[in-house]
């Protein structure tokens, strides 16, 4: 058996309930090969995915001395919310443990692997085939411990003809509800959703996540020079969800009286230096996030904002869902500069291909 893919399935379990810790799956074995315990990453706070897996193996009166834990990130040597989880392996008394990816974080890198060998426990590290699905899996997570900036994912929702609206706004739908649907899925596991002024004033979206039995709201961000978010948007209604105002403070009185109606609605603001144009810098918003502990950033956004993005290269992945619609005239995914040659064109590769419903789902990163 592969035990390692079923630690990774399990750590699947973690996608949309561990943030902003690593989703981890673990798989306890004994000597004879038979499963001892299961478990994966609880939310944050709660068990991690070793502690999980002896807990299980403890419900069924399993000895797990001698056994092997298969992780898929590192065992965790520091004390934070919860106890080293390579001291509860140690304590235990398991033989081997198998680790799919080494844990950047600098509390752990590699002194997690170090104690265990130090207690005379073996360590192995997993193939190439296995680490890579890990990374995947905690593709946040990695980026904001190694570079302290969250993953930043923009989801787009365009015509054959790279429409996102007819030129009066309709965009009612142009993706089928297969797409509207996966795109729940893309919230649900995010840190925080970012959007902007336009589309708050254009659509009053909610911008949460209405999956059944979903327990946790990304954070709402908001970039809203001018402060014109109103304060009933329906946005700032949605219960347990912080909502962050990404502003440039001003000294105007208006500017002033709007930022207090906000914080009384219940927003916070995030007051950024300026860009060239007067707004919010993009790439010290993305600092700030990632101090905030998030990991991926899910952008769902107009063609100004995502054209910034885009521009100034802080899109990691674009989700692109493409639908069986040939619109004509119409509003743009992205409002970009225009090109002297098309080999100055920013040029993406395909990570991912895949139908949904009746529409097409690319998932591309920058070449």
């Amino acid at each position: 058996m592969d035990y390692f893919s079923l630690a990774l399935d399990l750590a699947e379990n973690a996608l949309t309930l561990s943030n902003p810790n690593p989703r981890v799956g673990a798989v306890i074995v004994g000597q004879d090969g038979r499963i001892l315990g299961q478990g994966y990453t609880q939310q944050r706070g709660g068990p991690h995915a070793e502690v999980m897996a002896l807990r299980d193996a403890a419900s069924r009166d399993a000895d797990v001395r001698g056994s092997t834990c298969y992780v898929t990130l590192e065992p965790c040597s520091h004390h934070g919310r919860t106890p080293p989880c390579c001291d509860a392996l140690i304590a235990a008394g398991v033989g081997r443990v198998c680790i799919a990816l080494r844990d950047p974080n600098p509390l752990v890198a590699g002194q997690g692997m170090a104690r265990l060998q130090a207690a005379g426990i073996a360590v192995e590290l997993a193939p190439e085939q296995i680490a890579a699905r890990a990374r995947e899996l905690n593709i946040g997570f990695l980026r904001r411990m190694q570079h302290g900036l969250p993953w930043v994912r923009l989801k787009t929702a365009s015509s054959l003809d790279g429409r996102v609206a007819l030129d009066h706004g309709d965009s009612q739908w142009i993706t089928g509800e297969a797409a509207r649907t996966e795109v729940q899925h893309w919230r649900a596991r995010a840190c925080a959703v970012l959007t902007g002024i336009g589309t708050v004033l254009a659509d009053n979206p909610l911008l949460n996540v209405r999956l059944p039995g979903a327990t946790r709201q990304p954070h709402l961000v908001i970039v809203d020079t001018q402060l014109r978010t109103p304060p009933g948007a329906q946005l700032l209604q949605v219960p347990q969800r912080r909502v962050l105002i990404a502003s440039v403070e001003q000294a105007d009185a208006g500017w002033q009286q709007r930022a207090a109606a906000l914080q009384v609605a219940g927003a916070e603001l995030l007051l950024l230096p300026a860009d060239a144009a007067g707004r919010p810098d993009l790439a010290a918003l993305l600092q700030e996030l990632g101090r905030l502990e998030v990991n991926e950033l899910h952008v769902e956004a107009g063609a100004q904002l995502a054209g910034v993005l885009l521009q100034q290269g802080l899109v990691d992945e674009l989700i692109a869902y493409v639908a069986p619609l040939l619109l004509g005239p119409g509003q743009p995914l992205a409002v970009l500069p225009p090109l002297q040659r098309v080999a100055d064109a920013v040029r993406w590769r395909l990570h991912a291909l895949q139908a949904v419903g009746d529409d097409v789902r690319l998932q591309l990163r920058p070449a």
